[in-house]
C-alpha cells in the first residue's frame, strides 16, 4: 500500500522501468524463438507484479481525489483511516502531532491497518482530521433493488 507522495513517485518510476523491462524481455524471448503462449507463461510473474503495482498506484490516485467508495465491513475501517490521512495530505508525523502520540505509533498502527483499535480511538483519529463517517445498516438478504423499495416506504 502506498502511504505517501514519495512512495507514489517511486511507484510511478518503477512502473515505467517495469514497462521497459517487460518490453525488452518480450523482444528477447521472441528472438529466442518462443511461441506467444510460452512468452506469456514466462512473463506471467513479472506481469502479475506489474499489474499489482498499477492497482496500488490507481488506489492512491483515487484516494487523493477523495474517491473512497463505500466500506462494506467494519474490518475495512483501518484502510479508510489511512486513506483519509493520505487524502488530507497529512504525513504520519502530522497525524501523530494532532493525536499527541509518537510518529512510530501511527506508523505501527497503519502497518497493522489499525486492527484491534477501539471505536473511541478511531473517532479520535477522525476528529483529528476533521472527518466524519456516515453509515447505514442494510439487510444482506434484501439486495440493492429491494433496498430502494424498503427505504421509500
Amino acid at each position: 500500500m502506498i502511504r505517501n507522495e514519495a512512495e507514489y513517485q517511486e511507484c510511478i518510476a518503477r512502473l515505467e522501468q517495469d514497462r521497459q523491462h517487460l518490453a525488452h524481455q518480450r523482444e528477447a524471448l521472441v528472438e529466442a524463438g518462443l511461441t506467444a503462449k510460452q512468452i506469456d507463461k514466462a512473463l506471467e510473474p513479472a506481469i502479475s507484479f506489474h499489474e499489482q503495482l498499477q492497482e496500488e498506484v490507481e488506489w492512491y490516485e483515487k484516494i487523493k481525489r477523495r474517491d473512497f467508495g463505500e466500506i462494506q465491513k467494519l474490518t475495512h475501517l483501518g484502510q479508510l483511516l489511512i486513506a483519509l490521512r493520505i487524502a488530507n495530505s497529512l504525513s504520519q508525523q502530522d497525524l501523530a502531532q494532532k493525536l499527541e502520540v509518537s510518529a512510530s505509533q501511527v506508523s505501527r498502527d497503519e502497518r497493522n491497518e489499525y486492527r484491534g483499535i477501539t471505536i473511541e480511538r478511531a473517532q479520535r483519529i477522525l476528529d483529528a482530521m476533521n472527518e466524519e463517517i456516515v453509515s447505514r445498516v442494510v439487510d444482506k438478504d434484501l439486495g440493492p433493488e429491494r433496498l430502494v423499495a424498503a427505504g421509500s416506504r
